[in-house]
């Protein structure tokens, strides 16, 4: 009996040790790596300078500030419009600046009016035609308080046309024609200058231009006029023919694109800018990626 009871006891042992063994092999074993869902761009040149770029509308984007700080009353435009010069797109909070109109602008009829009493005595006293009925210290005195209530008028007017200037620039216009690209403010929210979202960001459509990072490691290979070719993220099957405009001369840090974690930031780039020809069928939007290669 105790020989039994040995034997199962063996059987059952070396069964849990190969059940063991087979969850050990079992857990550390690795899944296999899916394929990428797209497969990588092809380098069509025999020698080449790669760079990672990024779509931006015909000369540069302009993210559009505000002048002072306030409350935003009114957006008149809407991503994709088109906007002229001098056209309103924004509107920011000037109570304070009418109200304060409103009383300069009643000064300046004050003084006016003051002006024009004033220079009516003056004109009185010059048709006296006896000279000895009025002192002379009296009529230069009289003259004196004419040109002080000219000077008050000109102070009052220039305080209204300081004020005016001031009420304009609560309006922000388009500086040129272009595109609205987005819209980050809605009425009521409050906008201040410098802030690192902009209120609106424009930008010319008429052609798109592309905005590629050299390392500088690679930076001494790049020349002007080099042919260039650029893909798309995602669609690495159409590439994208780009014509050379001209090469940035001021080397910057580097902007992480690819959000990769194997991509080195604490490098600097060059930027050399390509235009891509309106004739193009790809369709584009400002802020996408591309991967370039730069025909040496």
């Amino acid at each position: 009996m105790s020989l039994l009871l040995t034997r199962i006891s063996f059987y059952l042992s070396l069964a849990g040790m190969v059940f063991a063994g087979f969850l050990v092999l079992r857990l550390s074993a690795q899944d296999p790596v899916p394929p990428p869902p797209h497969s990588p761009p092809s380098n069509p040149f025999v020698s080449s300078v790669a760079a990672a770029g990024i779509v931006e509308a015909q000369g540069e984007n302009i993210a559009l500030g505000v002048p002072v700080a306030g409350l935003i009353t009114a957006v008149p435009v809407k991503v994709w419009d088109k906007v002229e010069p001098g056209q309103p797109l924004l509107h920011i909070d000037d109570r304070e600046l009418k109200a304060t109109l409103l009383g300069q602008r009643a000064r300046v009829r004050v003084a006016e009016a003051t002006e024009a009493r004033l220079r009516g005595m003056l004109s009185r006293l010059e048709q006296v035609t006896d000279r000895r009925a009025i002192p002379r210290e009296e009529l230069e005195m009289r003259r004196s308080d004419v040109q002080v209530a000219e000077a008050e008028l000109a102070a009052a007017r220039a305080a209204v046309e300081q004020t005016e200037t001031l009420l304009a620039r609560l309006t922000v216009c388009a500086p040129r024609a272009a595109t609205v690209l987005q819209v980050n403010t809605r009425p009521g929210e409050y906008v201040t200058p410098g802030a690192s979202r902009a209120p609106l960001v424009l930008g010319d459509l008429t052609y798109f231009q592309i905005r590629a990072d050299v390392d500088e490691q690679v930076a001494p290979r790049v020349r002007p006029n080099m042919k260039a070719v650029g893909y798309l993220k995602g669609d690495t099957q159409k590439p994208l023919p780009l014509e050379f405009v001209r090469i940035d001369p001021f080397i910057i840090p580097k902007t992480s694109l690819t959000g990769s974690s194997i991509e080195r930031v604490d490098t600097r780039v060059l930027q050399v800018i390509y235009r891509c020809p309106a004739s193009t069928d790809a369709t584009l939007y400002v802020g996408q990626q591309l991967d370039l290669y730069l025909e040496e």
